[in-house]
C-alpha cells in the first residue's frame, strides 16, 4: 500500500502579458503541506494566500508524493 510522504502546493498566477499578448504566469511553490490534509483544506490556503496578492490566481496544483516500496525513516 503506497504511503503519503510529502505534499506541496503550487499556485500559479497570471502577473501580466508579454509584448505579443501572451499571458505570463508565475508559480509561487508552498512545501510541507501535511500529506494528511483533505483537498478542501488545501483549497481553502489556497484561496487565503491568493487574496494576499495583487496577481490573479490562474490555478492551484497539489502535488503529493508516496512511498510505493521501502521504508520511511
Amino acid at each position: 500500500m503506497a504511503e503519503k510522504i510529502d505534499s506541496q502546493l503550487q499556485l500559479v498566477y497570471q502577473t501580466g502579458l508579454d509584448e505579443e499578448g501572451n499571458s505570463v504566469f508565475q508559480t509561487r511553490r508552498y512545501n510541507n503541506v501535511k500529506p494528511d490534509a483533505t483537498n478542501d483544506s488545501v483549497i481553502a490556503v489556497a484561496q487565503v494566500l491568493s487574496n494576499l496578492c495583487d496577481d490573479s490566481l490562474s490555478e492551484a496544483i497539489r502535488q503529493d508524493d508516496s512511498l510505493l516500496v521501502g521504508t520511511q525513516g
